[in-house]
């Protein structure tokens, strides 16, 4: 009993330094059950209803599910919507060509008219959200197998949610949490009409590009603005010319007061996902296994369009979103395992899980429990071999070598003859030209499917086409009918029955067919099924530490793209020895770090002489500075980019976009002493808008205090 006490005491004390810094995603609905009182005592000067209500008008109605993997919010009473540059940045690109280069030169719409319409861009906004546990377990037996399970509650879900929109406009989903102990559903509203307004130049919106990337201090202004539109009734509903900007329930005021260390700030928006309950066996396979092997591949990947990207503007243009995604998680990956090294990441969860067994083992406890540490140890070495042969399929054959990806669409077609199929395909033809470049697309395939055949060559999930006829890229991109547009699109003004004949044999489609063909056969239901038992583990394991050690911490549920708040304060860190980083950048770094010509930290012009004049206006800090970003303790993961970095008040004071490099590894292991949030900080926004892209009249719209 002794020895117990002392390893909870460890946890305990790890515990407490996290709650320090405020770790956890919470749900809204239940804030004034369990957070009100501590966000208060930290400054909050609203309540709980203030934030989230169903009844009554609240912050709630003004955040937004942007085009699904971002935040937004509304910044006017005219449906004015802030999110970040990246999260616009694929919109951007796509009204972007080498006459009309937003990415280089940014876009400003001077008045409604010169708004430009996004198909498919939805804003999905939270109406209401509902547990609904007990009505999707209701015939739980002990008996069923996890398909069977999940099969039972998708089908009494379907059946809620139809119940529950029947007669309105909305949507609904419904969301496991806790690992499947609990469910809730979702009740939304989607506008799909979403409009570009404004986007600072990428040498802003970007700026410090790859080498910044998930760095402080940082100087990216970070940030782009749409605007929603609704038919006449304030509804949603599909691009018109006689739509109207959307009449919101409320829109965020904007603080121009700032911010100092010690300030109470909360994140509120749709983090994505996170796994903070993960065992130690787990996250070694993560930052010892998979994520070298994955940052391996885009590191070589990135070489290569990064080269391409700098000798060709048109190159450039159709590679910079995919570039930025290839980019984003490899830097994020590399973070990641430096952080669980750094704070002995592995580690904590190892003393962790000896404080559970020791609790466990205690006279009274469920004896299910004592196995599952072992269970765990068991099923992840079986994962790991298959778990590293979907990863390089994944990286490689789905995301890498675009042609594969590609030519895979075909495969209905090829498979059935008929029209219906060729059809869809044809759609895809446009989209898929737009961004590519079928010389850079072959460096991809020589190198990745190089490295393809010599990191896994004595896997058991090596891919059949390695073990036979394999093509060197030059005869796949000389051949195949899928590297040229205007070869594919000669070729589909044939008969059907010709085009499906030669599809079949085009060198480019064999490679795509046999990859992806492995991969459904031997690796997809293979991964799938051990993911399903280590949900099942992971669900009593939840369970399990939540009665064994019910003080260890105050348990959240992991994010899953559902509505959450965090919060925290303003502070500085210092992730190194005798480094430490302030809590505030300012735009004379930002000129520390210009170098003219450079494509991550050149500078238009007329920030430069704005910057030389101190034409900051009324957006300066009081030591005459103007401020660019700012760091905090708020606990954020992908799906928080965009979202509102709110003061006391309730006021805007900035817009999340990135985590420090060196608390990456919250997603699996929050730690007080290094993870930050990064911010563009609200006066940076307004300054932008009104003084380099001279479009105050977009400030009318807005509420500035």
């Amino acid at each position: 009993m002794k020895d117990l006490k002392k390893t909870l005491l460890s946890v305990l004390v790890l515990c407490s330094l996290n709650l320090v810094a405020k770790e956890g995603m919470w749900l809204p609905m239940f804030l004034q059950q369990l957070n009100e009182a501590e966000m208060q005592a930290m400054g909050l000067e609203l309540t709980a209803e203030d934030i989230y209500s169903i009844n009554n008008g609240s912050l709630k109605d003004a955040i937004v599910h942007f085009g699904g993997g971002c935040t937004a919010e509304i910044i006017s009473g005219k449906g004015l919507l802030l999110t970040n540059h990246h999260c616009g940045y694929g919109q951007i690109q796509s009204h972007s060509s080498v006459e009309h280069d937003y990415l280089s030169d940014g876009f400003w719409a001077k008045d409604r008219s010169e708004e430009l319409s996004n198909k498919g861009l939805t804003a999905t906004f939270i109406k209401y959200m509902k547990e609904v546990t007990i009505d999707v377990l209701v015939n739980e037996t002990a008996k069923m197998t996890e398909a069977e399970r999940k099969e039972m509650i998708k089908s009494l879900g379907d059946s809620l949610i139809a119940v529950e929109i029947e007669g309105t406009h909305y949507e609904a989903m419904i969301k496991p949490f806790f690992k499947g102990n609990r469910y809730f559903m979702f009740v939304t509203e989607t506008f799909k009409d979403v409009r570009l307004v404004g986007a600072p130049p990428s040498s802003i919106g970007k700026f410090g590009s790859d080498t910044d990337n998930w760095m402080w201090p940082r100087h990216t202004g970070d940030f782009s603005i749409f605007r929603i539109y609704a038919d006449k009734d304030n509804n949603p509903a599909e691009y018109s010319e006689d739509n109207v900007p959307y009449a919101p329930n409320r829109h965020l005021s904007i603080s121009t007061q700032g911010v100092k260390p010690g300030d109470f700030t909360m994140v509120y928006g749709f983090p994505g996902r996170t796994d903070e309950y993960l065992p130690a066996v787990a996250v070694k396979q993560i930052t010892q296994v998979l994520n070298p092997a994955k940052i391996s591949i885009r590191e070589t990947a990135l070489e290569i369009m990064d080269k391409e990207m700098r000798a060709s503007d048109e190159v450039r243009i159709k590679y910079a979103s995919k570039y930025a995604s290839v980019a984003n998680y490899y830097k994020k990956w590399i973070g990641e395992n430096t952080g669980i090294q750094k704070t002995r990441g592995i580690k904590r969860k190892e003393e962790f899980e000896k404080a559970f067994m020791e609790a466990v083992n205690a006279e009274g406890i469920n004896p299910v429990y004592a196995g599952l540490l072992t269970v765990y140890d068991s099923l992840y070495a079986e994962l790991e071999e298959v778990a590293l042969a979907r990863d390089y399929f994944i990286e490689i054959a789905y995301r890498g070598v675009g042609i594969i990806k590609f030519a895979n669409k075909v495969s209905k077609f090829v498979q059935t003859g008929e029209a219906e199929d060729l059809e869809k395909f044809k759609k895809s033809i446009d989209g898929h030209f737009k961004n590519y470049d079928a010389s850079t697309d072959q460096l991809l395939f020589d190198a990745l499917f190089e490295k393809y055949l010599l990191e896994q060559a004595d896997s058991e999930y090596l891919p059949a086409y390695f073990k036979g006829k394999t093509y060197a890229a030059e005869e796949v991109f000389s051949k195949s009918y899928f590297a040229s547009k205007e070869k594919l699109e000669a070729l589909l003004n044939s008969s059907s029955k010709k085009v499906q004949k030669k599809l079949a044999k085009d060198p480019a489609f064999k490679v795509a067919s046999s990859l992806y063909g492995h991969y459904r056969n031997e690796i997809y239901g293979v991964y799938w099924g051990l993911e399903d038992e280590l949900d099942a583990v992971d669900r009593v394991y939840l369970k399990a530490m939540m009665e064994v050690l019910p003080d260890y911490r105050n348990y959240y549920p992991d994010a899953n793209g559902t509505l959450r708040l965090t919060y925290g304060q303003v502070q500085g860190v210092s992730p190194l020895d005798a480094i430490s980083y302030g809590h505030v950048s300012y735009l004379e770094g930002m000129m520390e770090k210009y170098v003219p010509g450079d494509y991550e930290f050149d500078l238009p012009e007329k920030m430069i002489d704005l910057y030389e004049s101190k034409d900051f206006g009324t957006y300066a800090d009081e030591n005459g500075k103007l401020p660019v970003c700012f760091i905090a303790t708020n606990h954020t993961t992908g799906g928080n980019s965009g979202s509102p970095a709110l003061n006391a008040k309730g006021e805007l004071i900035g817009l999340n976009f990135d985590r420090a490099w060196e608390g990456t590894m919250s997603d699996f292991n929050y730690d007080a002493s290094r993870c930050r949030n990064i911010m563009v900080d609200a006066r940076y926004i307004l300054f932008i808008i009104d003084k380099y892209a001279d479009a105050g009249y977009l400030l009318n719209e807005m509420t500035i205090n």
